[in-house]
Protein backbone atom coordinates (compact mmCIF):
# COMPACT_ATOMS: atom_id res chain seq x y z
CA UNK A 1 0.00 0.00 0.00
CA UNK A 2 2.65 2.48 1.03
CA UNK A 3 4.81 1.78 -2.36
CA UNK A 4 1.50 2.55 -4.63
CA UNK A 5 1.04 5.76 -2.74
CA UNK A 6 4.78 6.55 -3.58
CA UNK A 7 3.98 5.38 -7.43
CA UNK A 8 1.08 7.89 -6.72
CA UNK A 9 3.28 11.15 -5.94
CA UNK A 10 5.68 10.28 -8.18
CA UNK A 11 3.52 10.44 -10.87
CA UNK A 12 1.41 13.79 -9.45
CA UNK A 13 4.73 15.38 -9.68
CA UNK A 14 5.98 14.16 -12.96
CA UNK A 15 2.58 15.57 -14.46
CA UNK A 16 3.23 18.96 -12.52
CA UNK A 17 6.66 19.31 -13.96
CA UNK A 18 5.12 18.51 -17.54
CA UNK A 19 2.58 21.13 -16.93
CA UNK A 20 4.98 24.16 -15.68
CA UNK A 21 7.34 23.31 -18.37
CA UNK A 22 4.76 23.55 -21.46
CA UNK A 23 3.74 26.97 -19.48
CA UNK A 24 6.96 28.47 -19.13
CA UNK A 25 8.32 27.28 -22.40
CA UNK A 26 6.15 29.14 -24.86
CA UNK A 27 8.67 31.69 -26.07
CA UNK A 28 11.30 28.83 -27.07
CA UNK A 29 11.70 27.59 -30.63
CA UNK A 30 9.99 24.46 -31.57
CA UNK A 31 12.11 22.49 -33.08
CA UNK A 32 11.92 22.60 -37.36
CA UNK A 33 9.88 26.10 -36.75
CA UNK A 34 10.43 29.75 -37.02
CA UNK A 35 10.28 31.44 -34.13
CA UNK A 36 8.26 34.64 -34.41
CA UNK A 37 7.86 38.14 -32.68
CA UNK A 38 4.20 39.02 -32.73
CA UNK A 39 5.62 43.23 -32.08
CA UNK A 40 8.72 43.21 -35.24
CA UNK A 41 7.37 45.57 -37.48
CA UNK A 42 7.89 45.54 -41.17
CA UNK A 43 11.41 47.10 -42.49
CA UNK A 44 10.22 50.45 -44.64
CA UNK A 45 12.43 50.51 -47.85
CA UNK A 46 12.55 53.19 -50.25
CA UNK A 47 13.77 52.61 -53.85
CA UNK A 48 14.36 56.05 -55.79
CA UNK A 49 15.03 55.63 -59.62
CA UNK A 50 15.85 58.38 -62.44
CA UNK A 51 13.47 57.18 -65.00
CA UNK A 52 11.89 53.89 -66.06
CA UNK A 53 13.44 51.73 -68.44
CA UNK A 54 13.45 47.86 -68.97
CA UNK A 55 17.48 47.85 -67.12
CA UNK A 56 16.49 49.67 -64.20
CA UNK A 57 13.14 48.27 -63.98
CA UNK A 58 14.50 44.42 -64.05
CA UNK A 59 17.41 45.95 -61.10
CA UNK A 60 14.06 47.10 -58.96
CA UNK A 61 12.15 43.74 -59.40
CA UNK A 62 15.36 41.68 -58.66
CA UNK A 63 15.99 43.70 -55.11
CA UNK A 64 12.41 43.20 -54.15
CA UNK A 65 12.44 39.50 -55.33
CA UNK A 66 15.32 38.83 -52.90
CA UNK A 67 13.99 40.98 -49.32
CA UNK A 68 10.79 38.67 -50.24
CA UNK A 69 12.58 35.34 -50.52
CA UNK A 70 14.69 35.89 -47.67
CA UNK A 71 12.46 36.93 -45.00
CA UNK A 72 11.10 40.31 -45.59
CA UNK A 73 8.01 39.45 -47.68
CA UNK A 74 6.21 42.22 -45.34
CA UNK A 75 8.42 44.90 -46.26
CA UNK A 76 6.91 48.60 -47.22
CA UNK A 77 8.14 49.43 -49.99
CA UNK A 78 8.07 52.59 -51.20
CA UNK A 79 9.14 53.22 -54.79
CA UNK A 80 9.36 56.59 -56.46
CA UNK A 81 10.33 57.63 -60.03
CA UNK A 82 11.94 60.96 -60.70
CA UNK A 83 10.66 60.35 -64.99
CA UNK A 84 14.29 61.71 -65.82
CA UNK A 85 13.77 65.46 -63.84
CA UNK A 86 16.40 66.39 -61.97
CA UNK A 87 14.56 68.26 -59.44
CA UNK A 88 12.32 65.59 -58.87
CA UNK A 89 15.34 63.36 -58.21
CA UNK A 90 16.47 65.75 -54.95
CA UNK A 91 12.84 66.08 -54.03
CA UNK A 92 12.37 62.33 -53.45
CA UNK A 93 15.66 62.15 -51.57
CA UNK A 94 15.29 64.39 -48.79
CA UNK A 95 11.77 63.06 -48.34
CA UNK A 96 13.46 59.73 -47.91
CA UNK A 97 16.19 61.07 -45.58
CA UNK A 98 13.04 62.98 -43.82
CA UNK A 99 11.14 59.57 -43.53
CA UNK A 100 14.61 57.57 -41.81
CA UNK A 101 13.87 54.72 -43.99
CA UNK A 102 15.65 51.62 -42.81
CA UNK A 103 17.12 51.10 -46.30
CA UNK A 104 17.20 52.81 -49.81
CA UNK A 105 18.05 51.49 -52.81
CA UNK A 106 18.91 54.33 -55.31
CA UNK A 107 19.18 52.94 -59.22
CA UNK A 108 21.15 55.24 -61.50
CA UNK A 109 24.16 57.44 -60.62
CA UNK A 110 21.83 60.53 -60.22
CA UNK A 111 19.67 59.27 -57.64
CA UNK A 112 22.38 57.88 -56.09
CA UNK A 113 24.25 61.01 -56.05
CA UNK A 114 21.06 62.92 -54.58
CA UNK A 115 20.71 60.63 -52.06
CA UNK A 116 24.17 60.35 -50.57
CA UNK A 117 23.88 63.82 -50.46
CA UNK A 118 20.67 64.04 -48.62
CA UNK A 119 21.63 61.33 -46.16
CA UNK A 120 25.05 62.49 -45.46
CA UNK A 121 25.77 62.65 -41.73
CA UNK A 122 23.17 60.06 -40.77
CA UNK A 123 23.12 55.97 -40.30
CA UNK A 124 20.47 55.62 -43.08
CA UNK A 125 22.05 52.38 -45.30
CA UNK A 126 21.65 53.68 -49.05
CA UNK A 127 22.80 50.89 -51.21
CA UNK A 128 23.27 52.14 -55.05
CA UNK A 129 22.39 50.45 -58.40
CA UNK A 130 23.06 50.65 -62.57
CA UNK A 131 26.31 52.58 -61.92
CA UNK A 132 29.04 52.39 -64.16
CA UNK A 133 32.13 53.52 -61.94
CA UNK A 134 31.13 54.62 -58.84
CA UNK A 135 34.49 56.60 -57.55
CA UNK A 136 34.21 58.69 -61.15
CA UNK A 137 30.34 59.25 -59.68
CA UNK A 138 31.86 60.87 -56.15
CA UNK A 139 30.09 57.90 -54.82
CA UNK A 140 32.21 56.33 -52.57
CA UNK A 141 36.03 57.13 -52.19
CA UNK A 142 37.39 53.10 -51.81
CA UNK A 143 35.27 50.65 -53.60
CA UNK A 144 36.93 47.73 -51.01
CA UNK A 145 35.99 49.62 -47.91
CA UNK A 146 33.16 52.84 -48.83
CA UNK A 147 33.24 53.90 -45.19
CA UNK A 148 30.27 55.93 -44.07
CA UNK A 149 26.58 54.71 -44.66
CA UNK A 150 26.93 53.66 -48.50
CA UNK A 151 27.72 50.85 -50.67
CA UNK A 152 26.20 49.38 -53.80
CA UNK A 153 27.19 47.21 -56.96
CA UNK A 154 28.61 48.57 -60.60
CA UNK A 155 26.27 46.98 -63.55
CA UNK A 156 29.43 47.58 -65.77
CA UNK A 157 32.09 44.18 -66.39
CA UNK A 158 35.09 45.85 -66.71
CA UNK A 159 35.73 43.97 -70.08
CA UNK A 160 32.45 44.75 -71.42
CA UNK A 161 32.94 48.08 -73.46
CA UNK A 162 36.28 46.94 -74.72
CA UNK A 163 34.71 43.63 -76.15
CA UNK A 164 31.75 45.59 -77.75
CA UNK A 165 34.36 47.48 -80.30
CA UNK A 166 36.36 44.62 -80.58
CA UNK A 167 33.44 43.29 -81.96
CA UNK A 168 32.18 46.47 -84.10
CA UNK A 169 36.04 46.37 -85.67
CA UNK A 170 35.54 42.42 -86.09
CA UNK A 171 32.39 42.75 -87.82
CA UNK A 172 33.01 45.86 -89.92
CA UNK A 173 36.47 45.87 -90.09
CA UNK A 174 36.16 48.95 -92.41
CA UNK A 175 34.34 51.09 -89.72
CA UNK A 176 35.59 54.75 -89.49
CA UNK A 177 33.01 56.49 -87.32
CA UNK A 178 30.90 55.06 -84.94
CA UNK A 179 27.84 57.55 -83.78
CA UNK A 180 27.12 58.06 -79.92
CA UNK A 181 24.38 59.21 -78.67
CA UNK A 182 23.82 60.01 -74.49
CA UNK A 183 23.14 62.86 -72.27
CA UNK A 184 26.16 64.74 -71.09
CA UNK A 185 25.01 65.13 -67.81
CA UNK A 186 25.18 62.13 -66.98
CA UNK A 187 28.25 61.31 -65.00
CA UNK A 188 28.10 57.29 -66.07
CA UNK A 189 27.45 58.23 -69.44
CA UNK A 190 30.45 60.51 -69.58
CA UNK A 191 32.87 57.81 -68.21
CA UNK A 192 31.21 55.05 -70.80
CA UNK A 193 31.92 57.41 -73.63
CA UNK A 194 35.16 58.32 -72.30
CA UNK A 195 36.30 54.37 -72.08
CA UNK A 196 34.55 53.73 -75.30
CA UNK A 197 36.98 56.44 -76.84
CA UNK A 198 39.89 54.97 -75.39
CA UNK A 199 38.80 51.32 -76.48
CA UNK A 200 38.80 52.74 -79.90
CA UNK A 201 42.47 53.90 -79.68
CA UNK A 202 44.17 51.70 -82.87
CA UNK A 203 41.46 50.39 -84.33
CA UNK A 204 41.08 53.30 -86.74
CA UNK A 205 37.71 54.71 -85.23
CA UNK A 206 36.35 58.09 -83.80
CA UNK A 207 32.96 58.98 -82.95
CA UNK A 208 30.76 61.58 -83.35
CA UNK A 209 28.92 62.49 -79.91
CA UNK A 210 24.96 63.45 -80.21
CA UNK A 211 23.78 65.30 -76.87
CA UNK A 212 20.23 64.29 -75.56
CA UNK A 213 19.78 66.48 -72.43
CA UNK A 214 16.10 64.80 -72.25
CA UNK A 215 14.06 62.16 -74.19
CA UNK A 216 12.44 64.60 -76.17
CA UNK A 217 15.78 65.17 -78.10
CA UNK A 218 16.75 61.82 -78.51
CA UNK A 219 15.16 61.93 -81.88
CA UNK A 220 16.72 65.14 -83.27
CA UNK A 221 20.16 63.27 -81.56
CA UNK A 222 20.10 60.25 -84.06
CA UNK A 223 18.67 61.92 -86.56
CA UNK A 224 21.47 64.08 -86.99
CA UNK A 225 23.92 60.74 -87.50
CA UNK A 226 22.12 59.73 -90.36
CA UNK A 227 24.70 59.77 -93.26
CA UNK A 228 27.95 60.85 -91.16
CA UNK A 229 28.17 57.41 -89.20
CA UNK A 230 28.77 53.50 -90.28
CA UNK A 231 27.15 52.29 -86.67
CA UNK A 232 25.57 53.73 -84.20
CA UNK A 233 26.66 53.22 -80.21
CA UNK A 234 24.08 53.53 -77.58
CA UNK A 235 25.94 53.14 -73.96
CA UNK A 236 24.53 52.83 -70.45
CA UNK A 237 22.75 56.02 -70.82
CA UNK A 238 19.45 56.59 -68.75
CA UNK A 239 17.72 59.11 -71.19
CA UNK A 240 18.97 57.17 -74.87
CA UNK A 241 18.22 54.02 -73.30
CA UNK A 242 14.62 55.41 -72.13
CA UNK A 243 14.00 56.28 -75.89
CA UNK A 244 15.53 53.31 -77.32
CA UNK A 245 12.73 52.68 -79.76
CA UNK A 246 12.94 56.02 -81.46
CA UNK A 247 16.52 55.21 -81.99
CA UNK A 248 15.95 51.38 -83.70
CA UNK A 249 13.05 53.23 -85.53
CA UNK A 250 15.58 55.60 -86.88
CA UNK A 251 18.02 52.44 -87.11
CA UNK A 252 16.06 50.20 -89.28
CA UNK A 253 14.49 53.13 -91.61
CA UNK A 254 18.60 54.05 -92.56
CA UNK A 255 20.43 50.84 -92.41
CA UNK A 256 22.65 51.46 -90.03
CA UNK A 257 24.09 48.88 -87.55
CA UNK A 258 22.95 49.32 -83.66
CA UNK A 259 25.34 48.52 -80.99
CA UNK A 260 23.74 48.95 -77.36
CA UNK A 261 25.68 48.84 -73.91
CA UNK A 262 23.19 46.57 -72.43
CA UNK A 263 21.42 43.57 -72.97
CA UNK A 264 17.54 44.73 -72.49
CA UNK A 265 18.35 47.40 -75.20
CA UNK A 266 18.74 44.08 -77.38
CA UNK A 267 15.70 42.58 -77.29
CA UNK A 268 14.11 46.46 -77.66
CA UNK A 269 15.53 46.62 -80.76
CA UNK A 270 19.22 47.11 -81.08
CA UNK A 271 21.61 44.72 -82.88
CA UNK A 272 23.85 43.50 -80.14
CA UNK A 273 25.55 44.13 -77.26
CA UNK A 274 27.47 42.72 -74.32
CA UNK A 275 25.58 43.23 -70.64
CA UNK A 276 24.26 41.65 -67.65
CA UNK A 277 21.19 40.11 -66.39
CA UNK A 278 19.64 43.63 -64.16
CA UNK A 279 17.39 41.46 -62.48
CA UNK A 280 20.15 39.17 -60.90
CA UNK A 281 22.05 42.54 -60.59
CA UNK A 282 19.09 43.88 -58.27
CA UNK A 283 18.75 40.31 -56.83
CA UNK A 284 22.77 41.08 -55.55
CA UNK A 285 21.60 44.34 -54.20
CA UNK A 286 18.93 42.92 -51.92
CA UNK A 287 21.04 40.28 -50.37
CA UNK A 288 23.61 43.43 -49.44
CA UNK A 289 20.53 44.74 -47.93
CA UNK A 290 19.46 42.27 -45.88
CA UNK A 291 22.72 41.56 -44.38
CA UNK A 292 22.68 45.14 -43.36
CA UNK A 293 18.83 44.85 -41.99
CA UNK A 294 19.78 42.06 -40.18
CA UNK A 295 22.48 43.75 -38.28
CA UNK A 296 25.28 41.24 -39.95
CA UNK A 297 27.17 44.34 -41.27
CA UNK A 298 27.56 47.74 -41.59
CA UNK A 299 27.47 49.81 -45.18
CA UNK A 300 30.76 50.76 -45.10
CA UNK A 301 32.32 47.80 -44.32
CA UNK A 302 30.60 46.46 -47.31
CA UNK A 303 33.00 46.34 -50.92
CA UNK A 304 31.39 47.45 -53.53
CA UNK A 305 30.23 44.30 -55.67
CA UNK A 306 30.70 43.71 -59.47
CA UNK A 307 29.58 41.63 -62.10
CA UNK A 308 30.76 38.35 -62.59
CA UNK A 309 29.81 37.20 -65.76
CA UNK A 310 29.44 39.51 -68.68
CA UNK A 311 27.62 37.88 -72.43
CA UNK A 312 26.81 38.75 -75.40
CA UNK A 313 23.04 38.75 -76.59
CA UNK A 314 22.22 38.72 -80.28
CA UNK A 315 18.71 39.82 -81.90
CA UNK A 316 17.80 38.27 -85.26
CA UNK A 317 14.85 40.50 -85.99
CA UNK A 318 17.18 43.24 -85.47
CA UNK A 319 19.50 42.31 -87.63
CA UNK A 320 17.46 41.72 -90.41
CA UNK A 321 15.55 45.05 -89.82
CA UNK A 322 18.85 46.47 -89.71
CA UNK A 323 20.26 45.19 -92.99
CA UNK A 324 22.41 43.22 -91.22
CA UNK A 325 23.70 39.96 -92.94
CA UNK A 326 23.50 37.66 -89.69
CA UNK A 327 24.64 34.05 -91.82
CA UNK A 328 27.81 36.15 -92.26
CA UNK A 329 28.31 37.31 -89.23
CA UNK A 330 27.59 34.07 -87.11
CA UNK A 331 31.21 32.62 -87.20
CA UNK A 332 32.38 35.59 -85.49
CA UNK A 333 29.54 36.58 -82.69
CA UNK A 334 29.62 32.15 -81.70
CA UNK A 335 33.29 32.69 -80.77
CA UNK A 336 31.55 35.56 -78.20
CA UNK A 337 29.14 32.13 -77.42
CA UNK A 338 26.56 34.62 -78.48
CA UNK A 339 23.38 34.23 -77.16
CA UNK A 340 20.14 34.82 -79.90
CA UNK A 341 16.66 36.81 -79.63
CA UNK A 342 13.98 35.94 -82.62
CA UNK A 343 12.03 38.64 -82.01
CA UNK A 344 12.31 42.37 -81.00
CA UNK A 345 9.70 42.95 -77.81
CA UNK A 346 6.90 45.08 -78.58
CA UNK A 347 6.50 46.48 -75.62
Amino acid sequence: MMRAKKSLVSMLLMLMLVFLAACGGGDKQVSGEKKTDANKKPVNIGITQIIEHPALDATREGFIQALKENGYADANIDYQSAQGDQSTVASIAQKFAADKKDAILAISTPSAQSMIKATKGTDIPVFFGAITDPISAKLVDNKDKPGHNVTGASDTHPEAIGKMFELIKGLYPNTKTVGVIYNSGEANSVVNVKKAKESMNGMGMKTIEANASNTSEVKQAVDSLVGKVDVIYVPKDNTAVAAIKTIVQVSEKNKIPLFVGETDSVRAGGFAGFGIDYKDHGYQLGLMAIKVLKGEAKPGDMPVEYPKELKLVVNKEAAANEGIDLAKFKPILDKYNATYVEKTEKK
